[in-house]
């Protein structure tokens, strides 16, 4: 890498004027105050805990009006920016959350992959899990580590501690999951304080120290658009803050399904739904870490379907990155997926539109950027490679153009002279490896003699080559002793 990629500022592109943001505001107010939100059943202790701290609730109607002033008094008590930590010595993949620096990393848990080997899709196992880390912890540009895919080999009762297990054995960057198989409180917590446990053991962390320096954060889809709070994601939600663990609160609506076909209106309606949830995060603890978490899609209307590559989910997730600034809170963001099922072209011309306009919108925590394919249903290890040169370039957008003494070079231009050329200027030895984007050697930039002679790959062909390098490496890889893995496999069943 000739730059570091991670945590540089965003905010280039700016889809909503200051006018717009401050009438979607207040309208996301006024829906929060009239309509109100639903809720699921099992949630009647919840209910009670938000009447007694002001919130209207119609146990009739199942429905619970949020006062203006009750949300601008909540919202106050959001941090504006924290740190999502990682494991490594340098800092380098410490995520500084706030205002419009940008990371960007992985997501999905989904639920098949094109397997490298035969290019047939089939369903995803743990192991999966453990190599996605690999390859993640490999790429520069890649910047977290987000639960990708459901393990169908692994017991539900099981599955979520098998997560953190996988991701802490292959990765040193942040990991973000959730106890998404536990559904009542008591196995939510039991849950909560196995994966304490686990990551203490990992780290060699107390858990007072991991709560100060989060190494793992949570995610919780605690809302199910249109306006309806989610009971088993509400619990995760609430155990969250209350163990001082970061939370993204995802919400992902589809305009003309889920949520009104026009973009304003979807933002609206989104707003609102994530106001309500980080204001009721800092109910439960004043201050606790939160990212709203809009993430916008559109519906395929021929199939109501997700389409995540829409370019106008590029625009609404940069307008999104807005919204969450006006309310000063961090954002976890939507960017990099594609309805094709294969890394193609149609997979690179929608990531790399959709990748780009996040980024260049400031938003904080940009998940889904590599791996994703088949709206969000699949992933390839291949494309985690070509997304990762993909979120390079739009990161070097990000670092824009430098312009001071050294970098205009009037004295080099000077002492070159008319007609002469900077082939060995040493001005040019200085910078060419640094001022333009050099790229993880995943793009051919060969003429075409040489292009043939390596073989005539194309680009899926050298992505596939650089995952089974990766994975052929032999370390035992990495981040957990065979001492501390031998006692971890004594108190958890661990099927890796």
């Amino acid at each position: 890498m000739s730059f570091v990629s991670a945590g540089l500022e965003g905010g280039q592109y700016r889809p909503l004027s200051n006018e717009q943001l401050s009438t979607i505001h207040e309208a996301a107010l006024g829906i929060l105050e009239k309509t109100g939100m639903t809720y699921e059943g099992g949630l009647d202790d919840v209910i009670d805990e938000l009447e007694r701290n002001g919130v209207q609730a119609d146990r009739d109607s199942k429905r619970l009006r949020f006062p203006r002033q009750w949300i601008t008094d909540h919202l106050k008590k959001a941090p504006s920016s924290f740190t999502l930590y990682s494991r490594g010595s340098d800092g380098r993949f410490d995520l500084q959350l706030g205002g419009n620096k940008v990371y960007l990393g992985n997501g999905g848990v989904t639920i098949r992959i094109a397997d490298i080997d035969t290019g047939e899709t089939r369903k995803t196992v743990l192991q999966d899990i453990y190599n996605y880390g690999r390859i993640t912890d490999q790429l520069d540009n890649i910047h977290f580590f987000m639960r990708p895919c459901e393990q169908h080999d692994v017991p539900e009762a099981d599955s979520d501690l098998n997560l953190f297990y996988a991701s802490l054995k292959s990765t040193a960057k942040h990991i973000m999951g959730n106890p998404s198989h536990a559904k009542t409180p008591e196995d939510i917590a039991r849950v909560t304080e196995d994966i304490f446990a686990l990551v203490s053991m990992v780290t060699g962390r107390t858990l007072e120290e991991l709560r100060q320096r989060p190494v793992f954060s949570y995610v919780s889809c605690f809302c199910i658009s249109p306006l309806k709070l989610s009971t088993t994601p509400m619990r995760c939600l609430i155990d969250a803050v209350k163990n001082d663990i970061p939370i993204a609160l995802s919400g992902a609506p589809m305009a003309g399904s889920t949520a009104p076909m026009t973009m304003a209106a979807m933002l609206a309606m989104l707003h609102a739904e994530q106001l309500a949830g980080v204001s009721i995060c800092q109910m439960f603890k004043p201050g606790s870490r939160v990212l709203y978490g809009g993430a916008p899609a559109v519906s395929n209307m021929k199939t109501l379907g997700y389409r995540g590559g829409a370019v106008e989910c590029g625009m609404c997730n940069a307008a999104i990155s807005q919204l969450a600034r006006y309310v000063e809170v961090p954002n976890y963001n939507s960017a990099g997926l594609s309805e094709s099922k294969i890394p193609d072209a149609q997979a690179g011309y929608e990531k790399g539109m959709n990748i780009l306009l996040a980024a260049m919108g400031g938003s904080n925590y940009i998940h889904h950027a590599a791996g994703m394919l088949d709206s969000m249903l699949a992933a390839s290890y291949e494309q985690y490679i070509i997304d990762d040169e993909i979120i390079g370039k739009a990161c070097k957008v990000l670092k824009g153009i430098e312009v001071d003494p050294e970098h205009l070079a009037i004295e080099v231009i000077d002492a070159v002279g008319p007609g002469g050329n900077y082939i060995t200027s040493p001005h040019t030895m200085r910078h060419m490896r640094s001022e333009y984007y050099l790229g993880n050697g995943i793009s051919d930039d060969m003429d075409y003699a040489r292009w043939k002679e390596d073989g005539a790959k194309d680009t899926l062909v050298r992505a596939k080559e650089r995952v089974k390098a990766i994975l052929a490496e032999d370390r035992p890889y990495a981040y957990i002793s065979e001492e501390v893995d031998a006692e971890i496999r004594k108190r958890f069943k661990i099927f890796l």
